[in-house]
């Protein structure tokens, strides 16, 4: 008897949040209008450069964007329409056939590269490699599946892409064919190719402040408005809606001031506690160290702590770039060879207690 085929279930992107709608899915940008002005400007000018670099801090709205930019050049492919000479934004109405088709991940001609599902190793690839950027090739190479004749890819992230793949949108970038459009998100232009970036036209994208990070929070994960401590979860999100949303959904505010505890308070067992809460799954292990590498960040900036109960000792800014660097290591190696994650998290612990425990330098007292 033959066997049934596997059925393949589509996978949302790999950076996902439970129950959050995708950039793809979201109608509204909050921030960001100057970036948006600058799109529609050069869209309607006629004259619009094929390639952006959409750069800024990840969750901050990058993707979210670039997908509202290409929802509105679907909907009005002609660049000399009276909508688009009308338009203050690039809203779309959602009722919109092409908004239909990219909220939906269908729409024939927009090609979306992010790193996907392994069905052969059950986890999504490390990177974006040259396979999926091969698509490239294929997908421009084909009469566009609706009239007005533009063709998108989104790239998201950028930085996900191996050298390889990298080389190969270059050469796409090199000669496109008439009406395609690029919209490449990445970190900062520093993390791109010279010979990328210098074949597209910058966007760069700021951290939202407070107030607008919990509005997008709350605009795409209605829970975020029920959360007691969404306006902390927001200081440690620094601008980052999506952050934002895992510090609340993996309780990255109760790891927070259990960190505080276990190492400003120098307190032996909330230390052990943590390290098993934090240890018990990798999940759980990512969002503990998304929250110390915070720390860490702002003990090297010198920036105050969210919670005012906090009380970092004064050291040199050495110390804290030096146990910053020590604990990036340990964590790529815990990832890399799959180690321990209980005894990682405590002897992270440890150091940071025993760094609080010195002596400050005459000069800082």
């Amino acid at each position: 008897m033959a066997r049934a085929p596997k059925i393949e279930v589509e996978r949302p992107p790999e950076d996902a949040l439970p129950d959050v709608e995708l950039p793809r899915q979201t109608g509204i940008l909050i921030g960001h209008k100057a970036a948006e002005q600058t799109l529609l400007d050069a869209y309607r000018s006629g004259r619009m450069h094929h390639a952006w670099l959409i750069a800024g801090a990840p969750g901050i709205g990058r993707a979210t964007l670039a997908f509202r930019f290409a929802r509105f050049v679907l909907a009005h492919p002609d660049q000399a329409s009276d909508a688009v000479r009308a338009a203050a934004d690039l809203d779309v109405s959602p009722a919109s056939p092409a908004a239909h088709r990219v909220a939906a991940g269908v729409h024939p001609n927009l090609l979306h590269l992010h790193r996907e599902w392994n069905s052969k190793s059950d986890r999504y690839q490390g990177s974006i490699g040259v396979d999926a950027t091969r698509r490239i090739i294929h997908f421009l190479g084909t009469t566009p599946g609706e009239s007005g004749g533009w063709r998108i890819v989104i790239a998201d992230p950028l930085d996900d892409m191996t050298p390889s793949a990298a080389n190969a949108l270059l050469k796409n970038l090199e000669e496109p064919p008439a009406r395609t459009l690029f919209l490449l998100v990445c970190r900062s232009r520093g993390s791109v190719l010279p010979t990328i970036a210098s074949r597209c036209r910058m966007l760069q994208l700021e951290p939202l402040g407070e107030a607008e990070t919990v509005q997008v929070a709350e605009s795409v994960w209605p829970d975020a408005a029920g959360a007691s401590d969404r306006h902390l979860a927001a200081r440690l999100a620094n601008g980052s809606p999506r952050r934002l949303i895992a510090i609340l959904q993996g309780e990255g505010v109760g790891l927070y001031r259990d960190m505080l505890r276990a190492i400003e308070r120098d307190d032996a067992a909330a230390r052990m506690a943590l390290a098993w809460k934090a240890g018990s799954s990798e999940r759980a292990c990512d969002a503990f160290l998304d929250i110390f590498d915070g720390y860490l960040h702002r003990r090297v900036h010198g920036t105050p702590e969210p919670d005012k109960t906090a009380a970092p000792p004064l050291r040199p800014l050495v110390t804290w770039a030096a146990l910053w660097e020590k604990a990036a290591a340990a964590a790529r190696d815990v990832r890399t060879f799959n180690l321990d994650r209980t005894h990682f998290v405590l002897d992270l612990l440890e150091r940071s207690a025993a760094t609080m425990r010195e002596t400050a330098p005459s000069s800082l007292q």
